[in-house]
């Protein structure tokens, strides 16, 4: 056997990753305003069976027919909270917009005289060479998309809970072999127990970083403290930018708001001080080896599904990844890549 016929099977896999990569990217892309709701959909249905099943199993006593209504209000009231809470406080934002434009044009000054600039940039004549207006348009269009995005995924999420009673017997149909059958319930068993895993630990820290930092906010006297602190909570979700959104992003507008530098240097200290603890320490303990997903492969993922559906992808992309896992492991042709996935090299 030749070199070249050696290197042959690893070219061919090479080519059949990337030809797969660029084949779901494409669809992807083209299904985003049908696939995105939809998989929002998917994933809150998820959290809210494993919620239910945690009320059945872990607190005595509660009725089991009142678990599956109690989680689904619970869910939904959180999803609508989040939405509410994103729209009521960027209409505050807006309305302080005045008071910023006067403590930026103060650092902007005393940044000036750092660095030995005769006349200082001001914030007005920065915004007029953005030339904002074009921006409008586009921003007014995202708001209202998060509205309207937003009622789909409930349409969604009532039609998958109305018609959840009929899945097992779908699956019956569909799969009348038993050992198919089996199969079949084994991967999807490893689904759901991969993505309800993830979204545990995910909430759990979320909750260790979330209520700390929303407390320190709160004694440094930061405005808005109970919305940047859900802002950490949900950015938790999404691997590597969500722990840098939460810790920048409040430490910023402490900048706007105090006139001081204490409090944001404070509150950034903190904040990294609380994400290194729970980053480093509490949560790898609590994810053991329940994800198995190799770190690169996350970050690649986040990249992948972070460029193609925005923040929404950057969301599933963990979930996504673990579902793509556990499907390709079943098959020979494919299981390669499921080992390059996971993060022992068994998948």
């Amino acid at each position: 056997m030749t070199v070249q016929d050696e290197t042959r099977p690893a070219a061919w896999k090479t080519a059949m990753v990337v030809t797969a990569v660029v084949a779901v990217g494409f669809v992807a892309w083209a299904l985003k305003g049908i696939l995105t709701p939809f998989l929002l959909a998917v994933f809150l249905l998820l959290m809210i069976d494993g919620l239910a099943r945690a009320l059945r199993e872990r607190i005595p006593g509660f009725p089991r027919r009142l678990a599956m209504p109690a989680a689904l209000t619970l869910i939904v009231a959180f999803f609508l909270a989040v939405i509410w809470m994103v729209a009521n406080n960027t209409a505050q934002f807006v309305a302080q917009a005045s008071g910023y434009e006067k403590r930026l044009n103060t650092i902007l000054g005393q940044v000036a005289a750092k660095v030995g600039l005769h006349v200082p940039p001001t914030v007005e004549g920065l915004v007029h060479q953005l030339n904002p207006a074009k921006y409008a348009a586009p921003l007014a269009q995202g708001a209202q998309g998060v509205a309207s995005g937003a009622f789909v995924v409930l349409l969604y999420l009532a039609f998958l809970v109305a018609s959840r009673g009929n899945f097992s017997r779908k699956g019956a149909k569909l799969f009348g072999d038993p050992t198919s059958r089996n199969d079949a319930s084994r991967i999807f068993q490893r689904i759901r127990e991969g993505v309800e895993g993830y979204v545990w630990v995910q909430t759990v820290a979320g909750l260790l970083i979330a209520v700390p930092a929303g407390v320190l906010m709160a004694v440094l006297g930061l405005g808005h403290a109970a919305f940047w602190a859900l802002l950490i909570f949900v950015a938790s979700y999404m691997p590597v930018i969500g722990g840098a959104v939460g810790t920048i992003l409040p430490p910023i507008f402490a900048l706007l708001q105090f006139p001081g530098f204490v409090q944001p240097i404070i509150l950034l200290a903190g904040l990294q001080a609380i994400g290194f603890v729970v980053g480093n320490v509490v949560q790898p303990r609590m994810q053991g080896s329940s994800l198995n997903l190799d770190p690169v492969a996350i970050f690649l993922a986040l990249a992948f599904w972070g460029a193609l559906w925005g923040i929404t992808g950057a969301f599933l992309s963990t979930p996504l990844t673990v579902t793509a896992m556990a499907i390709m492991s079943q098959f020979k042709s494919t299981e390669w890549i499921a080992v390059l996935l996971s993060s022992n090299g068994e998948p």
